[in-house]
């Protein structure tokens, strides 16, 4: 299933919504290993593997000089609310390969590089590298879905998602709150 642009559109309004602070974790997944996702209630974040049991580390980054891990890449988010205008209901989620779905405004205006999250137990930093979506992303979602994430408006309200790496690891939980944290 693939929507139009117009609709893609139609849902920027219900996007603005999510709340800038005091977010929640809607749905988490672990990829387990090459387009396998994993939809789980709870999980590990570490600081140096990311989402335990994801394959993060192991997958590697070509853009790397020594196509290691991007320590910059090690979790993306995707605000929920623009999964479901992109992809319909949360079962489909899973299909964009991102590993946190957030009720949580994840503009650039809202959470500029650096910014710290708390999420669950855990505490993350949002990176300098953008997230943008793929051929992968455009072969499930449609092109339309590609160029609604590619507008100017679509990368400023980070509408593919963001990149983030874990400063303190710990349990997060479906459920969980979402909130810049206090330093």
């Amino acid at each position: 299933m693939h929507r139009s642009l117009t609709d893609l559109r139609a849902g920027l309004d219900e996007i603005g919504s999510a709340p800038n602070d005091h977010g929640t974790v809607r749905l988490i997944v672990r990829r387990p290993g090459e387009d396998l996702r994993e939809s789980i209630d709870e999980a590990l974040l570490d600081v140096d593997e990311g989402l335990v049991g994801d394959t993060w580390r192991s997958r590697g980054n070509r853009h790397m000089p020594d196509g290691a891990a991007d320590p910059e890449a090690q979790l993306t988010l995707v605000n929920a609310r623009a999964a479901t205008v992109i992809a319909g209901e949360p079962e489909r989620w899973a299909l964009a390969g991102d590993q946190f779905y957030v009720d949580l405004d994840l503009s650039e205006a809202n959470l500029p590089p650096g910014t710290r999250l708390r999420i669950g137990e855990a505490e993350i930093e949002i990176s300098v590298k953008a997230h943008t979506g793929c051929e992968k992303f455009s072969a499930r979602f449609g092109l339309d879905a590609l160029a609604f994430v590619s507008t100017p408006e679509g990368r400023e309200l980070r509408l593919r998602g963001v990149n983030a790496s874990v400063i303190t690891g710990g349990q997060v939980q479906v459920g969980d709150p979402i909130a810049h944290a206090t330093p």
